[in-house]
């Protein structure tokens, strides 16, 4: 009953995909899909514009085009959801973002949330998705990092600008944080322990709902081959 979840990094760094395959270790267990990561390196280096996030579209529907034969389910893992929509277009099969599926878990959790930004330029991207799910309202506030992605990957140099900004987030009324790139997962238990507020990472927050969709699906086709 294995089936696979292929999370798509859209940038090129190998780093960022080892970040989210170390966040998934949690729901790598026996009897479950596995979740393999892919970092396209044809994409850009990071997602850290408008140029960057349309520049990442054909890369993705390239791979998923590649991969789709031997795939249950697709996750745009990067926290601006590019290609989102373009992807659930090309495909029959599910698609996540994770940034999306961040917010639904948060608002699952609280009636309001905030959401740490790696720079200035991810928030009007993140609006962008905002608006889509019609959440705008429950964001109390967003708090950019700008730092780069070598900073923010590293186990120490960012993290007390981690901590700060979800203070500052709790300070503004939130319930839960969301963490806006993929990168951030190794400080979700500080800002959690610095906060009190439950912290969603995004790409376990796409893996539980993916999974949720691909489990029953291959259950029920296992129950039929049995028939």
């Amino acid at each position: 009953m294995r089936g696979r979840i292929l999370f798509i990094n859209p940038n090129r760094s190998v780093a960022c995909g080892d970040g989210i395959a170390a966040a998934l270790a949690p729901f790598r267990v026996p009897g479950v899909p596995a979740l393999e990561v892919v970092s396209l390196a044809e994409g850009p280096p990071a997602i850290s514009s408008w140029a960057d996030w349309f520049a990442a579209a054909g890369p993705i529907l390239a791979c998923i085009a590649r991969e789709e034969a031997t795939t249950d389910a697709f996750v745009i893992a990067c926290a601006s959801d590019p290609a989102l929509a373009a992807a659930r277009e090309a495909t029959p099969r599910p698609v996540f973002g994770m940034f999306s599926s961040a917010v639904a878990q948060a608002l699952a959790l609280a009636a309001s949330f905030g959401v740490i930004a790696l720079v200035r330029a991810s928030v009007a991207r993140h609006a962008l998705a905002l608006r889509q799910m019609g959440a705008e309202r429950q964001l109390a506030a967003e708090i950019p990092l700008d730092v780069g992605m070598e900073t923010l990957l590293d186990p120490v140099a960012a993290r007390a600008r981690m901590v700060e900004a979800g203070r500052e987030i709790a300070a503004a009324g939130a319930g839960a944080i969301v963490l806006g790139c993929a990168g951030m997962a190794h400080h979700a238990e500080a800002v959690e322990q610095a906060t009190g507020l439950p912290v969603v990472e995004p790409a376990q927050a796409a893996a539980a709902a993916a999974l949720a969709r691909v489990l029953p699906a291959r259950m029920a086709a296992m129950g039929r081959a049995a028939e």
